[in-house]
């Protein structure tokens, strides 16, 4: 049973879908198919009950998923006590972060790093901010970045990366939404909102809202991502809090605008989380350093 193939059955029993973790390892679902078949005829149990829209752990499977888990930890604690003696660290890390902190935060801690220790590989996620820590603690990746929660979980290290401002945004185009705006008094229980599904942004939203006792709030749209809401924006859909980072980093930034005096907004504590357990392992120690 070799550890390529129980790494790709942890990451399929967490994502539940034959395509992503396909994608993840570089094959195609048929080939993934056959080495989770080849899984099956070993432990003699069938580990996943699957058709063509849904993926299931069985009971073996959940069982086995466990194990195998078991298995890719010692695997890695084992290849990095031999990188100790050799001084070399090899092996990979997985980072999961949103496509704006691919491009404004996680560069220069990267190249510190990879300076440092060249040959150890780097796989990438990019996707919801808000779905950072549950990725940590679903241990999907190693390292995530992501804005500190109210009640960081206990299980989590978090290490201060920046403050990010939030605020609140407006299309620049001539459409309903502009029109309202340009009222003396704003009627903010009629204007659009485009809000995240969750996470730390909608908390911050509910917070200001509430602040300003107009009634219930007019959501036009929710979104997954940051970047999503901007676009959305953008298009005269409605208005939306975002982190101000977001929108320089936005290909259509010209097309939308800051609302000034609409109230206090707490920013970000923007971070890199990991769990707590995992600190102390030489790869995730090592990328702490780097990045100190």
């Amino acid at each position: 049973m070799d550890q390529k193939s129980l790494a790709m059955f942890v990451h399929l029993s967490q994502t539940l879908h034959f395509g992503k973790t396909a994608q993840a390892f570089h094959m195609s679902p048929s080939t993934l198919s056959r080495a989770i078949q080849r899984l099956e005829l070993e432990v003699s149990f069938a580990l996943l009950l699957r058709d063509n829209r849904t993926v299931v752990l069985t009971e073996a499977g959940k069982k086995f998923q466990h194990y195998a888990q078991q298995q890719a930890e010692q695997w890695q604690v084992f290849k990095q006590s031999l990188d100790e003696t050799q001084q070399v660290l090899t092996g990979r890390l997985s980072i999961y972060c949103s496509v704006t902190a691919a491009y404004s935060h996680l560069p220069p801690l990267l190249e510190r790093f990879r300076q440092q220790h060249p040959l150890v590989e780097i796989m990438l996620t990019t996707g919801d901010a808000s779905d950072a820590l549950e990725q940590v603690q679903n241990k999907s990746v190693d390292f995530a970045i992501a804005a500190n929660p109210e009640n960081l979980p206990r299980s989590v290290y978090f290490q201060h990366l920046a403050t990010i401002p939030l605020a609140v945004i407006a299309p620049t185009m001539n459409c309903i939404v502009q029109q309202q705006l340009k009222e003396k008094i704003l009627p903010w229980s009629e204007i659009p909102f485009i809000l995240p599904e969750h996470g730390p942004a909608r908390k911050r939203f509910e917070l200001w809202y509430r602040k300003k006792q107009q009634g219930k709030a007019n959501i036009y749209a929710t979104v997954s991502g940051h970047e999503a809401l901007v676009s959305m924006v953008a298009l005269g859909c409605g208005v939306g809090i975002v982190p101000q980072v977001v929108v320089e980093n936005s290909p259509v930034k010209d097309r939308v605008q800051y609302l000034a005096n609409v109230g206090e907004i707490t920013p970000f504590d923007l971070g890199i989380c990991c769990l707590n357990q995992s600190k102390s392992q030489p790869l995730i120690k090592a990328f702490f350093n780097a990045i100190a």
